[in-house]
């Protein structure tokens, strides 16, 4: 069944490659997706076989990326179908195609068991997503693609530089395996100035896909001129693919005794991050660019959490969730507004709730949810990192953390608030877009997962999260 996962999407592309209907094609989005989704679950409820010694595999890390994967695609999936309704003239193959692609690849990242097929299945993504990005088919959509492309294989070519050292690293075993749970048995033998020089390629070479600062100069480009629907699934899925990359090689060097250098190498590159998203969140005139600094603000907590250890890893965990979900709701509801006044410059995007109530709406709860505001879900998760970095006697540390998240909430305000509440601008030229129950539904479903698990969270969904957790620990 986990071979599926892969299979169905990369079938559902092909039929689209070869389906001539522009007006039926965007329907095997929300098929595939559903397939997909009710996969996951049966995964989810029945189990899956111990993937021990294969090269690929479900773990608890991958039941976690496969569950947010398929319900931020499915989501997107559903709002595709309204969204391209509004295209139809421009043509969807390439674009339906590449969106399956894009599925097929997480996918595979989520299921892999080998460090080369990890490394594969995270290039994929980027070939797959970068015609997505160039959908609008002007000056600075070709801008976009072009530096994500360059930037992302420049980083993935970092990586596997740092392959080639770990491997070094492993020397004299014969023979030398890139398979996790041998990697993960042998680590204590290995080479610590190779393994540790490998680290730091593969860091520094993920970590830009992951969009740590400053790492992360591709994102206001990509984020800001991708479809809202594209966006998502770059700052929801394809962000979490490639930190799952970089928790495998944590897995690693905690098996090789060396978690202490990893810890303090995410806890630095977590710093820098919320610094950077705090200083280029003010007074960000563009709400799609601002929502990629938003981006690198929570890919920094991700890796705060991770790097504090202990109860601040499940807090990692759930937030890796919440910000997946939350941020799907931000950016399709952004890609509606955006569409209603045909610009996403606050300057000339006023009112908006007065004018797409809904869309507008669900932007100011995505705004509230995603700074973590009290009852949705990332609250929970910003507190547990936070009790989490206090419990370790971090004081320094929480107080830098508190102060960038409020810098980073009045930044925020400024812009969405002028957005959604502002006074509409006379004479502004409008297009005809309303809201509808496919592009406006989409959105409202992920608020309302997000606010789930703000206010309770059952125990099997926990125990998700509980064992991801453990098993980024090595526990």
């Amino acid at each position: 069944m986990q071979y599926l996962l892969v299979i169905v999407p990369i079938l559902g592309g092909l039929i689209a490659l070869a389906l001539p209907s522009d007006r039926f094609r965007p329907w095997l989005l929300p098929l595939c997706g559903f397939i997909h989704l009710t996969l996951v679950l049966t995964i989810l409820i029945q189990g899956a076989p111990d993937p021990g010694g294969h090269w690929l595999g479900i773990d608890a890390l991958s039941r976690l990326l496969l569950l947010l994967i398929s319900l931020l695609f499915v989501s997107c999936a559903v709002y595709g179908v309204g969204y391209l309704r509004f295209r139809l003239a421009w043509g969807n193959r390439v674009f339906v195609t590449c969106l399956l692609f894009f599925l097929a690849a997480m996918s595979l990242a989520a299921l892999a068991r080998h460090l080369g097929i990890l490394w594969v299945a995270v290039e994929a993504t980027t070939l797959a997503s970068a015609p997505l990005i160039y959908y609008n088919r002007n000056r600075l959509s070709i801008e976009a693609t072009w530096k994500y492309l360059l930037l992302c294989s420049v980083g993935i070519a970092l990586a596997m530089l740092g392959i080639l050292f770990v491997a070094y690293a492993a020397m004299p075993s014969d023979p030398i395996s890139l398979q996790f749970d041998d990697m993960l048995r042998e680590a204590a033998g290995y080479s610590r100035t190779w393994l540790r020089a490998g680290f730091v390629f593969l860091l520094i070479g993920f970590g830009t896909k992951v969009g740590f600062a400053p790492l992360h100069t591709w994102k206001p480009d990509a984020y800001g001129e991708a479809p809202g629907m594209v966006g998502a699934l770059l700052a929801g899925g394809l962000t979490s693919v490639a930190f799952l990359a970089l928790l495998r090689t944590m897995q690693i060097m905690i098996a090789a005794h060396e978690g202490v250098v990893a810890h303090q190498a995410f806890l630095i590159m977590g710093f820098v991050s919320l610094f950077f998203a705090a200083v280029f969140v003010i007074r960000q005139p563009d709400f799609k660019r601002l929502l990629a600094y938003s981006s690198v603000e929570h890919m920094g907590i991700l890796a705060i959490g991770v790097g504090i250890g202990g109860i601040a890893t499940f807090g990692a965990m759930l937030h890796m969730m919440n910000n997946a979900l939350t941020k799907g709701v931000l950016f399709l509801s952004a890609g509606n507004i955006h569409r209603r006044f045909n610009s996403k410059v606050a300057s000339e995007v006023r009112g908006a709730v007065s004018v797409v109530p809904l869309s507008a709406c669900l932007f100011l709860a995505g705004f509230l949810a995603i700074t973590g505001s009290p009852p949705f879900g990332l609250f929970i998760s910003e507190f547990t990192i936070l009790q989490g970095i206090f419990a370790t006697g971090h004081y320094a540390a929480g107080a830098y953390f508190l102060t960038m998240l409020a810098v980073i909430f009045i930044g925020m305000a400024t812009t969405i608030l002028t957005v959604v509440f502002g006074t509409p601008l006379e004479g502004r030229k409008q297009t005809e877009y309303r809201d509808s129950w496919l592009t406006g539904g989409a959105p409202l479903f992920l608020l309302g997962l997000v606010l789930l698990m703000g206010i309770v969270l059952p125990e099997p969904v926990r125990r998700i999260f509980i064992d991801a957790a453990a098993l980024v620990e090595g526990l």
